[in-house]
């Protein structure tokens, strides 16, 4: 059975334009990818959240979606970077310190321009797929990336003229 999909646009900032994928079924839209990621962290991952929603907003003012910034996950990327000491850092309210943040989102780095954001969780183990938390994440985010190069591919999606942002049908939808 065939899932659907629809682009979803999340925020452009001066360098980086965001978008997600959100499952379309008969009732009603859903809400997209990373805005499930999000939802479900406030709460109790509320400081690494904030630094991975940091890390975006930096990427997509100051420098542009660089390689360096990103995790490579297979075909996918995950954020945040690598390294204790990149700015902004994260850290854990009440002791103040600089602390690694476990918590992963998985995206799709197209271009220094644009990148899709999609869901992730708390990472318990070395590699993703030893991570129940994240296995799923990492496998959908993979895919996905399949699914979007596939629709380039075929030219249901593609670049503007200066290829800073991607152009398509609002009502087209992804099927994987």
């Amino acid at each position: 059975m065939s899932t659907f999909a629809k682009i979803s646009f999340i925020a452009s900032y001066d360098k980086v334009t965001y978008y997600s994928v959100a499952l379309v079924d008969e009732e009603a839209d859903q809400p997209s990818y990373f805005e499930k990621f999000v939802s479900r962290h406030q709460q109790h991952n509320r400081e690494k959240l904030n630094h991975i929603l940091s890390w975006l907003k930096e990427i997509g003012n100051a420098w542009g979606a660089r390689p360096h910034l990103f995790r490579d996950e297979r075909e996918a990327h995950a954020l945040p970077p690598k390294g204790l000491h990149r700015e902004p850092t994260y850290v854990e309210i009440g002791t103040g310190k600089v602390a690694t943040n476990n918590l992963r989102l998985y995206c799709y780095r197209l271009s220094e321009s644009v990148v899709f954001l999609f869901d992730g969780d708390v990472k318990t183990a070395e590699a993703a797929q030893d991570c129940p938390n994240v296995w799923p994440h990492f496998r959908m985010a993979n895919k996905l990336v399949q699914v979007i190069d596939d629709c380039f591919n075929q030219r249901d999606i593609e670049w503007n003229d200066d290829r800073t942002d991607i152009v398509y049908d609002e009502e087209f939808l992804l099927i994987f």
